[in-house]
């Protein structure tokens, strides 16, 4: 069973806070999937990736690309893993898969979009009741996160 992580959003939003996880994801040696609920979320974090910082940049494509497997983290609209990556970002709204091939999974969750935060809530239950490892952190006002269930 996965490791689920749900992270809510209150003090930045999701091109703030995605960078340094998919850092930390990276550095453990993990290939990423980034789902988004859209294909222009999708379009828009692949050009945010390249130049959220000035100094650095995350190495990525997207599903449409040639050669996904090959790619260290892979955004996309659908369920598949061609890239085999352990830990899965869900975010805008995506639906998950099946999680039973990840290590971890990501629900990343805007907290003042009352949707995102209603699927949220769905998404918790189904993920508890599937007997996933389910854990809840919300961002501090210094937009440090902190556990809470």
């Amino acid at each position: 069973m996965a490791d689920v992580l749900f992270y809510h959003l209150t003090e930045s939003t999701l091109e703030d806070a995605l960078p340094g996880l998919l850092e930390r994801s990276i550095d453990r040696g993990w290939r990423v999937v980034v789902q988004t609920g859209t294909e222009e979320r999708r379009d828009a974090l692949d050009q945010h990736l390249w130049t959220f910082r000035d100094d650095s940049f995350l190495a990525h494509a997207t599903d449409r690309e040639a050669y996904p497997g090959e790619q260290p983290i892979l955004l996309t609209t659908g369920d598949g893993n061609p890239n085999e990556a352990r830990i899965r970002f869900l975010v805008d709204g995506a639906m998950p898969p099946e999680l039973g091939g990840y290590e971890r999974a990501v629900f990343l969750f805007d907290g003042h979009d009352a949707a995102q935060v209603e699927a949220a809530r769905g998404h918790w239950k189904t993920m508890k009741d599937a007997g996933h490892a389910v854990t809840y952190w919300q961002q501090t006002p210094d937009r440090r996160w902190e556990r809470k269930a």
